[in-house]
């Protein structure tokens, strides 16, 4: 039985199955990846491309989110945080990127865990 207003997490409100967006994310990476090896080195600032794919994780979440597909919180936070680090990066400021990283994998396992137990009865 479904009620009213209800989707389906596999099958956004526009139509697009979810699959698509996460091909379209793969494609915008490849695109961006090969795009930057096509630049010369030095015209390329170091952690470009690791802020190029935080925004791109970053922007697929939304894109997700505003079709009615479930947004992958794990994805959302590594693009926080490859957003993080490469911009600064290319600002020339070093980030500890282990233990961001490292963090955001436990604060991801405790919000999981206790969103688990919200829905169970």
């Amino acid at each position: 039985m479904t009620s009213v207003g209800a989707t389906d997490t596999n099958r956004p409100q526009s139509g697009m199955p979810a699959q698509q967006f996460e091909r379209i994310g793969w494609a915008l990476f490849l695109v961006m990846i090969g795009g930057l090896a096509l630049v010369p080195s030095g015209l390329v600032p170091e952690g470009t491309w690791l802020a190029g794919t935080g925004l791109i994780m970053i922007g697929l979440n939304v894109v997700r989110h505003l079709n009615g597909v479930r947004v992958s919180a794990f994805s959302a936070v590594l693009g926080m945080i490859a957003l993080a680090v490469g911009s600064s990066a290319m600002a020339g400021i070093d980030l500890p990127v282990l233990p961001a990283l490292l963090a955001a994998i436990g604060l991801q396992t405790i919000y999981s865990t206790l969103s688990a137990k919200r829905g169970t009865p």
